[in-house]
């Protein structure tokens, strides 16, 4: 779907019909000239290209490249070190897809030999944020719904303990595997991984038959930047998937934060596609004209909308 966006000349004009903005063939030129003014295409290629456009936090912003193809052939413009991040974000993106295959077909099973049906997310701040929008989307499609048949998806982003109880309140700690979401293991998201690690093991671990070691390697795991300090929780380095230090929160649903959990609700594949429709809005982005640019009128028409009218 997404690939013939800007080549459909009805779907073209449906989003050029402006029916339910303010807007006249006057206005739109008038912003197409503050975005030249502005140096749209420009700031659009320092973007594309790896420039430290994140003045705040003196960062690239490469989140494009997580949803990339692994044999995305870059132009001349873009950072030398391209590749090899692209090279290591599909070495993420495959042994997320092995791990979760794993857990769904039941070969990586919870330590009383249950199939692990119920996945809870540890996050704080905006992370959590993506991945939920996308469960609730993906919830009401047929073809997801289907490949979650079974299956739970559950958020914790709360240090409430109250938050804590509602979340686990009906859950089986036998079939539920834990993914703490956390770039360093220092903020919020570290307590309620206590919280539901005592959950886990004051459930499971009964009459020292189940070691607490043993509970914590099987059912809980994190995706940190590797200099984390994700060991203090108890869990092992084979159970840490990668998220770089240029992946903000926000935006951080095509990284493992998102895609680790969604693939164990969703299957790998249906997140995939999602990943491909990702990569096919990017190119859109990058590459089409302004006037049949979709991203740049939304961005344009917010701008209009907030700055202009108020």
């Amino acid at each position: 779907g997404l690939t013939a966006v800007h080549t459909s000349e009805g779907y073209r004009k449906m989003i050029l019909d402006y029916s339910r903005q303010q807007v006249t063939g006057e206005t739109m030129e008038l912003l197409f000239d503050l975005a030249d003014a502005v140096g749209f295409t420009q700031r659009r290629e320092a973007f594309r290209s790896g420039e430290r456009i994140n003045t705040t936090e003196d960062k690239a912003v490469l989140h494009h490249l997580l949803r990339m193809p692994k044999d995305y052939h870059f132009s001349g413009s873009v950072h030398s070190l391209a590749d090899k991040i692209l090279e290591d974000i599909h070495s993420v993106r495959d042994t997320i897809e092995q791990f979760t295959r794993k857990v769904r077909s039941g070969g990586h099973k919870g330590v009383t030999g249950k199939v692990l049906k119920q996945t809870i997310v540890i996050t704080s701040g905006g992370v959590h944020l993506g991945a939920e929008f996308v469960h609730e989307a993906l919830a009401a499609d047929e073809h997801a719904a289907k490949a979650a048949s079974g299956r739970g998806l559950h958020f914790l982003s709360n240090v409430d303990p109250v938050d804590t109880f509602l979340t686990t309140r009906g859950l089986d700690p036998a079939e539920t595997l834990v993914v703490v979401v956390s770039k360093e293991f220092n903020s919020g998201e570290t307590l309620n991984a206590y919280s539901i690690r005592h959950w886990l093991v004051s459930n499971l671990a009964r009459e020292g038959s189940i070691s607490e070691q043993s509970i914590v390697e099987t059912h809980m795991f994190a995706v940190t930047s590797m200099g984390s300090n994700f060991a203090t929780v108890g869990i092992p380095k084979r159970n840490v998937f990668k998220i770089w230090e240029w992946v903000i929160g926000r935006y951080s649903v095509t990284s493992a934060a998102g895609l680790l959990p969604l693939s164990l609700q969703y299957s790998y594949d249906i997140m995939s596609e999602f990943l491909n429709g990702a990569h096919d809005m990017d190119e859109h982005f990058f590459n089409a004209p302004l006037r049949d640019n979709i991203p740049v009128l939304l961005g344009m028409l917010g701008v209009w909308n907030s700055t202009f009218m108020g």
